[in-house]
């Protein structure tokens, strides 16, 4: 996975990747989810933030904070938001300052993380994880993506990919160890 894009400094994030970089240990959550957007331009709705189509874009409409909402069913562990921006097509329309929020709903939404964007392009990756080594994930029924400025003090934005991922269960369930091979699972439950 990479930590982050280019260059990290106290919630800057510069650069991007041009090619998308987790894992193996993560799973993409955001399937379980449901999505909405505090406004878009027709055509540019949720679904261009999930076709993952780079040349398609969810624009927003109106009013900062711009709002991209994902709602589990139930509560899940959340490790690392992946967007794609990009500043050479999109200039003022580009992030310039995103917070991340979680909670159980609209109602008791907080602030986990802010980072500013200089001049994205690509995937820029956005960690969940505390200050604390033991913080490792977010547990929540509700992540808000809120975009509270744009470049060149632009009024609406353009983000063309969200990926939101977690931490892959261990297959099977009770079991404090990752057995890999298919000898090693046969022989790891005692009769």
């Amino acid at each position: 996975m990479a930590d982050s894009s280019e260059g990290e400094e106290e919630g800057k994030l510069t650069g991007g990747n041009q090619e998308l970089v987790v894992d193996e240990d993560l799973q993409e959550m955001a399937k379980k989810a449901a999505w909405s957007v505090s406004s878009c331009k027709p055509g540019n709705g949720v679904f261009s933030l999930r076709d993952d189509n780079l040349e398609t874009y969810w624009q927003s409409d109106g009013a900062q904070p711009h709002l991209v909402n994902i709602q589990f069913q139930k509560k899940v562990k959340l490790q690392l938001v992946v967007l794609y921006v990009d500043f050479k097509l999109d200039e003022s329309y580009t992030p310039s300052k995103i917070s991340i929020r979680a909670g159980d709903g609209f109602h008791n939404l907080k602030e986990i993380k802010t980072v500013e964007l200089v001049k994205p392009t690509g995937w820029v990756y956005v960690s969940l994880s505390g200050s604390d080594p033991r913080e490792t994930f977010v547990n929540t029924f509700m992540l808000q993506i809120a975009v509270l400025s744009n470049h060149l003090n632009g009024r609406d934005t353009h983000v063309r990919q969200v990926k939101v991922y977690g931490p892959r269960p261990n297959p099977i369930p009770h079991q404090p160890f990752q057995f890999t091979s298919t000898e090693f699972i046969t022989y790891s439950i005692l009769r």
